[in-house]
């Protein structure tokens, strides 16, 4: 068994390693803003966002429109309203999955029972409404120019890699950071068909480098974090490692061209999920601050 951070924080813990992220690491978080750039890190949300087959896609729809009143609806003071109710998969664009997302062996993070999670009620322990808005230090590891090149499907970012850009970088990861790595892979297939098909990404020995350097949370621009295809005889090996074993949330789908076109390495990372009880993950939008 592999529970390196089991009843670190308490038996009752579920919100796993965002417990790293204090008042130090906000502070610290809030001294690299020097200019006030805001870059969003979200992809849009509408009924062409790529969706994987299993899931289903954006439905958006108008409870009230201009056409209601085109059609003589009432306008008591003169007032027209508009409405609408999105309909959309949590696991979907940028989203951060909660500690409930991925286990084996019949526990959650913690020790918990995967049985507490079910379709009736969602997941009794370690639901995305178990986290805290995020504001802490984030790193940047650009891996698209450290190559010179987009890695391609299935190419492992090893943990030496992430140390080497680190390091080039003049930063380490810390206690509470939030590691933003870019792969590209967005950038040059989000729109095409072979998106869902696989991705490189990180393996188990970079992920184990990360959480125990003590992140918070580990963001990409792919959609599953990790390389794809898995190692042979594996099934999301990186996300049992992280999100089960050590409580580390995962971030996925994020847009970061234009933080590589700022120049910025170390920044405010904030971002906070909706307070789904009982969710697997939730949609956000991520924000550099530098």
């Amino acid at each position: 068994m592999a529970e390196e951070a089991w009843r670190r924080w308490g038996e009752e813990d579920e919100q796993g390693a965002l417990n790293q992220i204090g008042p130090d690491q906000v502070r610290r978080a809030a001294s690299l803003v020097k200019t006030g750039r805001v870059i969003s890190l979200a992809q849009p949300i509408a009924d062409k966002t790529p969706v994987p087959a299993m899931r289903q896609p954006v439905m958006h729809l108008m409870n009230r429109d201009g056409g209601d009143y085109a059609a003589g609806a009432k306008r008591p003071g003169g007032v027209q309203v508009a409405e609408d109710t999105l309909i959309i998969p949590v696991h979907l664009a940028t989203h951060i999955d909660a500690l409930c997302h991925v286990w084996y062996d019949d526990k959650l993070y913690n020790g918990f029972s995967g049985n507490g999670t079910r379709s009736g009620s969602g997941a009794t322990r370690c639901g995305v409404e178990k986290f805290t808005p995020l504001v802490t230090r984030g790193l940047f590891f650009d891996v698209v120019k450290h190559r010179g090149a987009a890695p391609k499907m299935g190419e492992i970012i090893t943990a030496d890699e992430l140390k080497e850009i680190g390091a080039k970088a003049g930063f380490a990861p810390e206690p509470g950071d939030a590691v933003l790595i870019r792969t590209g892979w967005w950038e040059e297939h989000g729109n095409k068909p072979d998106y869902f098909d696989g991705e490189p990404g990180i393996d188990v020995e970079g992920a184990e480098w990360l959480a125990e350097a003590g992140v918070s949370l580990v963001a990409m621009d792919n959609y599953a974090i990790e390389v794809i295809p898995f190692p042979a005889g594996t099934v999301f090996p990186v996300h049992q490692r992280l999100l089960r074993d050590y409580g580390v949330p995962l971030m996925e789908g994020l847009i970061l061209t234009e933080l590589a076109a700022s120049g910025a390495t170390q920044f405010m990372f904030t971002a906070a999920p909706l307070p789904v009880k009982g969710a697997t993950g939730s949609p956000l939008t991520p924000l550099a601050v530098f």
